[in-house]
């Protein structure tokens, strides 16, 4: 017996605007919603294909009414695959992310930051071919 990973939910205050930042940051489509949660993925994901393997999992942004209040203790962690770490971080911030201290000091070779509603997230380093 096993289980997939077949999602991650989020709770956040405005499902909308969180589902459109992270579609924008992974170049994932809204692939289902309702009155209070949108689900974007790289794929629909259908039992047959979650039952043969492992798949990526889907991003599930629910709304609920608290606020964030302490550091996230799980986070995504995303890398360029087209530019630098420098230039993808400036494209989030004007997307409506932020750099944020969480106490990881200025020796690291990532960048953290914030989404539109506080989630922090680490920017690691670039995926891009080398010239």
């Amino acid at each position: 017996m096993t289980s997939r990973f077949t999602e991650l939910a989020v709770d956040c205050h405005d499902p909308e605007r969180l589902a459109a930042f992270w579609c924008e940051v992974l170049d994932f489509k809204v692939i289902d919603r309702s009155e209070s949660k949108v689900e974007i993925g790289s794929w629909v994901p259908t039992v047959e294909d979650v039952r043969a393997r492992q798949m990526p999992p889907t991003l599930l942004f629910v709304q609920v009414p608290e606020g964030k209040i302490v550091k996230n203790r799980l986070h995504l962690d995303v890398s360029p695959i087209d530019g630098s770490t420098d230039d993808e971080v400036a494209r989030l911030i004007g997307l409506g992310a932020t750099k944020t201290d969480v106490g990881q000091g200025s020796d690291r070779n990532w960048v953290v930051m914030a989404d539109p509603e506080g989630n922090e997230f680490d920017v690691l380093r670039t995926l891009a071919p080398q010239n």
